[in-house]
């Protein structure tokens, strides 16, 4: 049985008006309905494109640029977002890295100092979500967690994906309550991963 550090295990729940809290500017379209569609090859080669392009824009200060959430998982029905997971020295000091990728089209969406120092940004499309986090976070560990068990383990990927489906047809009046949804079927997993 794998030991994992307490604050890896114990999963932070964000309530709605902490995302509020954090919001800079105009939250993005997409966040306005849920789409899920199935599993797309060319969300993976579209990452890899994407991951070029932060390197080749922040050099040295990128110090790891992983493609995360359901988009990274082949077989899995995913809204059409990447995520990627950045990992940055200091993500308090926006000037070293925001311009950069502000060049790249991204816009800043949401702050969070309280959660790790979280940011995330949008792409011009709104279709890339780019959550910058410091060395050491423990949500960017967690994330590769669940995307590399739902890589190997198909019953919990289905399992995911039913879920998803429902909760996108349950929550189509209020689809910003969507995220908070999965959080059932995503600590059950979690559960499992950690008593591995």
């Amino acid at each position: 049985m794998a030991e994992y550090p307490q604050d890896v295990v114990q999963r932070f729940h964000g309530s709605p008006e902490q995302v509020d809290a954090g919001l800079v500017g105009e939250p993005p379209g997409t966040w306005a309905s849920v789409v899920i569609e199935e599993y797309d090859r060319a969300w993976a080669q579209r990452f890899v494109a994407l991951r070029t392009s932060i390197v080749e824009a922040l050099g040295d200060l990128a110090l790891a640029v992983e493609h995360v959430g359901s988009t990274a998982v082949p077989g899995l029905a995913a809204k059409p977002i990447i995520d990627i997971d950045l990992v940055v020295e200091d993500t308090a000091e926006e000037a070293a890295y925001l311009p950069a990728l502000e060049r790249l089209g991204y816009r800043l969406v949401l702050r969070e100092p309280w959660w790790h120092g979280h940011r995330m940004l949008v792409s011009p499309g709104e279709d890339v979500n780019l959550h910058v986090w410091p060395p050491g976070a423990p949500e960017p560990v967690r994330h590769r967690l669940f995307r590399d068990w739902l890589r190997s383990h198909p019953h919990d990927r289905e399992r995911y994906a039913a879920a998803k489906h429902r909760l996108a047809r349950d929550t189509a009046h209020q689809p910003r309550d969507y995220s908070l949804a999965k959080n059932d079927v995503i600590d059950e997993i979690y559960a499992r991963i950690f008593a591995t």
